[in-house]
């Protein structure tokens, strides 16, 4: 059985954007340096479809641009449970490495720079993260999306045990 990891409908207009970083990058040239700029941003309409992209471009606005088109092209759908995540997870890429555990109401999103933007455009609203190893944005956004998509909903593991949900929760 595999997992439908792509949000069915996602209205456009709904998607909230953020900027997560913007690194210049300079190429010098016989007449001088040519800047140029490169931006990772993060999209989400706040219930439970996130993504990202990278854009990069001679101007600023043109590189956010970019990105936000190519976080539109990589939407996920992510399982969530009364505004936090099912269960914790690690989620690693290249040198980053990330810790994802639900946490109570109230309690908030303790994440911190690129985690906290991909799990709040995500809509998760209470949720214990840790980031461990590099703190590339590149790296950590990528090793919680990689978190993010091994998640499974309560109700998808029951079905694939054969059990009642209650069983999932009280074993």
């Amino acid at each position: 059985m595999s997992i439908n990891t792509r949000p069915s409908k996602v209205n456009e207009s709904d998607l909230k954007e953020r900027v997560v970083a913007i690194n210049r990058v300079a190429k010098v040239v016989k007449g001088g340096r040519r800047f140029s700029f490169s931006a990772i941003v993060v999209v989400g309409d706040g219930n439970g479809v996130v993504g990202y992209g990278l854009g990069k471009a001679n101007e600023v606005t043109d590189a956010i641009a970019k990105g936000i088109d190519d976080a539109k092209k990589n939407l996920i759908q992510i399982p969530m449970l009364k505004h936090t995540v099912p269960h914790e997870m690690e989620g690693k890429f290249s040198g980053g490495f990330v810790l994802i555990k639900p946490a109570a109401p109230g309690t908030g999103v303790l994440a911190g720079g690129p985690m906290r933007a991909v799990l709040e455009s995500a809509g998760i609203k209470d949720v214990l993260a840790k980031s461990k190893g590099s703190s590339n944005p590149h790296n950590v956004i990528k090793a919680t999306i990689d978190a993010l998509l091994k998640m499974r909903a309560p109700h998808q593991v029951a079905f694939q045990r054969g059990v009642k949900l209650e069983k999932v929760f009280n074993g």
